[in-house]
């Protein structure tokens, strides 16, 4: 299935995506609706097959109130294209978002006036189904309830330069996350997905999944080895090659600019950056 967060008729809701349209559910949040488990996938499945479609809906971020947003860092082996001194870790390199930092589709991506190196990051993520600890490889994809497009917006001036990689990474609306999540039971296999950015219609980055340094059953078995992770837990799986940062010259992100992130099977996500405050 694919499933999307909404407005519509004044309320927000999960809802199916069929035939071009959404069939609104019950469910008032996504997280709810993961950690009722398959009982809750066979509900929205049920309303779904009854449920008149709408076309008059604001779609908004697929889920909020993660208790993790967790993310890759340097898991693309193409990354020595752009930085010869690139160190590929020997074992997944983690870090955080946080929370306040998730956007959805559409909304903008606003540039504080102490960060002028924002940059933009495309990555497939995933979103843990029930709970994980200490999971191992062979099973770890059975923890997957399903796939989203992230942007991964970095203030590389917080991040490098003064070495605060958390409010660097974890800056509002610096993670816009859509359109949709696609259930694992649809999307079987992510380990060879097309992945693509775009700035002001130009081609950035363009790469496949399975470029990755560490696959998701080795980032889940790696991060579940050391904090129990949770229904409705985002995890990010890293950038490959065509960051701004690494351009000549280096090309940031300035109000006015239009950032499309996109990954096969899953769909486009498309946001306008502007000044802020």
């Amino acid at each position: 299935m694919r499933l999307i967060t909404c407005e519509t008729k004044g309320r927000e809701c999960v809802a199916v995506e069929i035939d071009g349209g959404v069939v609104p559910t019950t469910y008032l949040d996504m997280k709810h609706l993961i950690q009722d488990g398959k009982e809750g996938l066979d509900r929205i499945r049920r309303e779904a097959e009854i449920g008149a479609l709408v076309s008059d809906y604001r779609l908004l971020a697929p889920i909020k109130g993660s208790s993790k947003i967790l993310c890759g860092g340097i898991n693309y082996l193409n990354h020595k294209e752009e930085n010869p001194r690139a160190v590929f870790p020997k074992r997944p390199s983690v870090f955080g978002k946080l929370p306040s930092s998730v956007s959805g589709p559409g909304d903008p991506i606003v540039l504080p006036y102490e960060e002028c190196q924002a940059d933009y990051e495309v990555e497939l993520a995933f979103i843990i189904g029930k709970q994980a600890r200490g999971v191992k490889k062979a099973e770890a994809l059975s923890y997957v309830f399903g796939y989203t497009v992230v942007n991964d917006v970095s203030g590389r001036e917080m991040q490098f330069s003064l070495q605060h990689e958390t409010l660097g990474k974890g800056i509002d609306t610096f993670f816009p996350m859509g359109p949709a999540i696609v259930t694992s039971d649809e999307l079987i296999d992510p380990s060879n997905l097309n992945i693509r950015s775009y700035v002001n219609g130009e081609l950035r980055q363009n790469a496949s999944t399975s470029m990755m340094l560490f696959d998701i059953p080795t980032l889940i078995e790696a991060i579940s080895a050391f904090t129990t992770l949770e229904p409705g837990d985002v995890i990010s799986t890293g950038t490959p090659a065509g960051v701004g940062t690494f351009r000549n010259p280096p090309a940031y992100l300035v109000p006015g600019d239009t950032v499309v992130v996109e990954v096969e099977g899953i769909g486009k996500l498309e946001n306008q950056v502007i000044a802020g405050w």
